[in-house]
């Protein structure tokens, strides 16, 4: 029999509210709507499937304040993080979020209606103290701190949560299973013991053979429960993960081990969230639960140090090991030995044993340069599948991003850089100048600091999307402001190389070679808001390349932008 569920009861509202579906349904279309954020609607589908038992809803104010001040709910029951539905004071006016108003959760992806919350409350968190006590430090360079300061709106609502429908998802759909179902296919197959494995990154062999290790010694099977929600950013997509989930659990011998994704938007709160994910294994119906070194942690804060110790999450999973009523199985760090050709513990290694260890850091190494990855390591349909999704840098795209005055000789830059990626081959080459990005997307745009940011937006993502296809795109507006050169690169530098080359042409110069005169007309007033003239250019803080074709040809400067894609690895194998 399958580990019961945390409070004892499994709060499945799906089920719970199907007698009442079509009424539900039809109340949805005619009352005022929420339309989720992607960490809401991931909060919301545990909610309403039960993952989050006990809770049937978000929190409400009571329950919030003891969650985070406690780990608490307000009845006493164990839980450690806020899970809240957060508003602005717009919607609370418009959507009249008051006592006893019902509304309408819709998914952001089809505007399907997923629940109908009747408010309870609605209350302003304070923010640094939820920072300080949830996350431990209210820090900016934690990515949930982050996001709770600047994307998190002022207010909370609670109340109480009929469910709809659950989302539809049309990817990885077998894999999806709710907490009710994988307890029926744990019933089915007379698991009854079941060590849960908790991943939001690919896995290689020290992963298969530290799961294997932790379910023989505890008699029992393997559940790989991975992420498939929202992780840490920068982290490698769920489809590729999931591919390489699907290889893997091949690799297990038969009748082991099961796959299922969990929806699951993460803090990486460290030992709360650990505390919190053995609960959800809990409700899945899991009777073990593995936590490793740093489990859920974020990384350096902005002095350098790690947020939490290596350990703090195992400590504090290991207090509260009475009332979560699932083991805890310390993650055994594994260690390779190339003589005998297996992975042990690392606390087994015979003294003088060689050991071969490959770090995360050298595996992003290898994939992006194309290097070779031992099998010892990996095994080869996962390494051929990161490479699939992750080829090396001489098959991805990239952008160079020139910009300058107007008549600075970009243009002349970026059309002869276009011809020397041409002779070079190996992709397409994409030019996208300031007037053609004007005249085909942004032709209803003026030249105000907002309409100027939206044009560079704009080819920020076009940019970014050629990017992603694996093609070189040379871009070059005028682009004077700082943030919006800043929001082009990032949204760039998602899928690949972005390459920022200022332009410094001196103004006076660029004056002189201006053949039609915008200038002159800028300078006597028949034009305002003339970058250069009666409005700024901020200079790049942090170009890759300062140019100036007043003192350099063309052709040296074109020179320069291709040695430094060549040394950063985008030609050629390396």
């Amino acid at each position: 029999m399958s580990n019961s569920p945390h409070g004892g009861v499994l709060k499945d509202l799906v089920v719970r509210d199907q007698p009442i579906h079509e009424q539900l349904l039809k109340e949805a279309s005619a009352i005022p709507s929420i339309v989720l954020t992607d960490r809401q609607l991931c909060d919301l589908e545990l909610i309403i499937s039960g993952g989050f038992s006990p809770l049937e809803s978000f929190l409400n104010e009571q329950d919030y304040n003891s969650v985070v001040e406690n780990l608490r709910l307000a009845d006493g029951t164990l839980w450690s993080m806020p899970i809240t539905l957060d508003v602005s004071q717009e919607d609370i006016d418009n959507l009249s979020l008051k006592p006893g108003q019902r509304v309408a959760l819709r998914d952001p992806r089809n505007d399907l209606p997923i629940a109908i919350l009747t408010v309870q409350d609605t209350y302003r968190p304070d923010k640094v103290r939820e920072a300080k006590l949830v996350f431990g430090d209210d820090d900016l360079a934690h990515p949930a701190v982050k996001y709770l300061h600047q994307t998190v709106k002022e207010f909370y609502v609670g109340g109480t949560l009929q469910a709809v429908q659950a989302p539809v998802h049309y990817d990885y759909v077998a894999y999806r299973n709710t907490p009710a179902e994988i307890r029926a296919y744990f019933q089915k197959l007379n698991w009854t013991r079941v060590v849960a494995f908790q991943t939001r990154n690919p896995m290689h062999r020290a992963h298969r053979e530290l799961t294997v290790r932790a379910a023989r010694s505890r008699q029992a099977n393997v559940l790989i429960n991975p992420v498939v929600g929202l992780t840490k950013p920068g982290d490698i997509d769920h489809f590729t993960r999931v591919r390489v989930y699907e290889a893997i659990i091949r690799r297990y011998p038969t009748g082991m081990a099961a796959l299922s994704l969990l929806p699951l938007a993460m803090r990486m709160a460290g030992p709360r969230e650990a505390l919190w994910h053995a609960i959800i294994r809990k409700n899945h119906g899991c009777s073990h639960f593995i936590i490793g070194r740093d489990h859920a942690g974020p990384g350096k804060n902005s002095a350098g140090k790690d947020f939490y110790g290596p350990y703090d999450a195992q400590y504090l999973v290991e207090k509260y090991k009475d009332e979560l009523d699932i083991e805890v199985v310390p993650f055994q760090q594994v260690t390779y030995l190339p003589d005998s050709d297996e992975y042990v513990p690392s606390d087994e290694v015979p003294a003088g044993a060689k050991t071969l260890d490959i770090s995360g850091t050298e595996l992003r190494r290898r994939l992006r340069t194309g290097a070779h990855i031992p099998e010892w390591f990996s095994y080869p349909e996962v390494v051929a599948l990161l490479r699939e999704s992750h080829p090396p840098r001489s098959k991805q795209g990239f952008t160079v991003f020139l910009t300058g005055y107007h008549a600075s000789k970009k243009e002349h830059i970026a059309r002869a850089l276009q011809v020397s990626l041409n002779q070079q081959g190996g992709r397409s080459i994409s030019l996208l100048l300031g007037e053609t990005i004007r005249g085909k997307l942004s032709s209803e745009l003026g030249f105000s600091k907002r309409e100027r940011d939206i044009n560079i937006n704009r080819l920020g993502f076009v940019a970014a999307e050629l990017t992603k296809a694996g093609a070189g795109v040379i871009v070059a507006p005028i682009a004077p402001y700082e943030s919006a050169r800043q929001q082009a690169r990032q949204e760039v530098e998602k899928t690949g190389g972005f390459f920022l080359v200022h332009v410094a042409t001196p103004l006076e110069q660029c004056i002189a070679w201006d053949r039609d005169g915008v200038y002159e007309r800028a300078q006597k007033g028949e034009i305002t808001g003339f970058t250069g003239i009666d409005d700024p250019y901020e200079t790049p803080k942090n170009a890759e390349l300062v140019v100036d074709p007043s003192t350099e040809s063309v052709a040296q400067i074109v020179r320069r932008i291709i040695l430094l894609l060549d040394q950063q690895g985008y030609f050629g194998d390396v």
